[in-house]
């Protein structure tokens, strides 16, 4: 198989475990993990890859289940050369391995506010994919437009208007590879930014399960949101309220179990497969909706193969 790989100037490690690459912990190997050197390796990476070679891109892993038999291709992570942060009038420019509590924290250095992002867990290529969000802001409120390389090795930007971005939804080309994003962004007092960061860390500490090996929240809240993902509180259903009144707080299967602080954030609590943890997300799912009528879509992303 290595013959059939291109030569690329950053790391390329064969059959490569992934678990220590997500935040939940879990899952097997892929046949080869990718860590391009710069987006210039990336697209020539890819432009000379096999086009049946399936390309899985991976941020920090803090929104992901990857299964116990492993992921059969490519995956491709982004790093250094990718988490620049550059900051000029109201635009925030950042690579997509920046991290969005890192991205918070520079732009309300500089008086522009992003704070919103500063407690959600991941990089921004996984927030702009998502369109992550917090506290009644968006990622589709501020950003102008994204820097992605595609599967047949193009480089080029894409508006934000035409991702079709909406209620943790986009809708990136299969195959496309974020490697940076641009924001517009309001001015603000850098000490009450950095204020109000600190009282959202506060907030979510309280409430969430922080020091738990997590992947956040597990579903996505059922109703109430608007096209562009804007919450709309006057009908706002959270999904953590439909797994209470479920009766499956703290609900345990082998070493998964649900929250019992917040009980829609599915914890690593022993040891867990990916196969319990997902098992126990199914299980959720088929209860809530027996008990309320809800269908509970996954927001934790799962990828990969069944163990055999």
């Amino acid at each position: 198989m290595t013959q059939m790989l291109p030569t690329p100037r950053g790391a390329l490690t064969p059959n490569r475990p992934l678990a220590d690459l997500t935040w939940l912990r879990v899952g097997g190997p892929a046949d080869w993990l990718f860590q391009p050197a710069d987006a210039e390796d990336l697209a020539q990476f890819l432009r000379d890859l096999d086009p049946a070679v399936p390309v899985f891109p991976i941020g920090v892993g803090s929104n992901l289940i990857v299964r116990d038999g492993g992921i059969r291709g490519v995956v491709v992570r982004l790093g250094r050369g990718f988490n620049g942060i550059e900051i000029a009038g109201d635009l925030v420019t950042a690579g997509a391995a920046a991290l969005d509590a890192h991205v918070a924290r520079k732009a309300a250095e500089a008086g522009l506010d992003l704070t919103f992002l500063r407690t959600i867990p991941g990089s921004i290529g996984g927030a702009v994919r998502m369109n992550a969000g917090c506290y009644g802001a968006y990622v589709a409120d501020h950003l102008l437009s994204v820097q992605v390389v595609t599967r047949r090795g193009e480089s080029h930007e894409i508006a934000a208007a035409d991702l079709g971005l909406a209620y943790r939804h986009s809708e990136l080309p299969e195959g496309t590879i974020v490697i940076s994003a641009r924001f517009r962004v309001p001015a603000g007092d850098p000490a009450a930014l950095a204020a109000r960061m600190e009282d959202q860390l506060a907030r979510r500490d309280a409430s969430q399960p922080t020091r738990e090996r997590s992947a956040g929240s597990t579903f996505r809240n059922p109703a109430g949101f608007s096209s562009t993902g804007r919450a709309d509180d006057s009908h706002e259903l959270k999904a953590w309220s439909l797994i209470d009144a479920a009766g499956l707080r703290g609900y345990r299967l082998g070493g998964a179990q649900m929250s019992e602080k917040h009980p829609n954030f599915l914890l690593n609590a022993e040891n867990a497969s990916a196969a319990e943890l997902e098992s126990l997300g199914e299980y959720v799912r088929e209860q809530v909706r027996a008990s309320s009528g809800h269908d509970l879509q996954w927001e934790v992303i799962r990828i990969g193969d069944a163990r055999p």
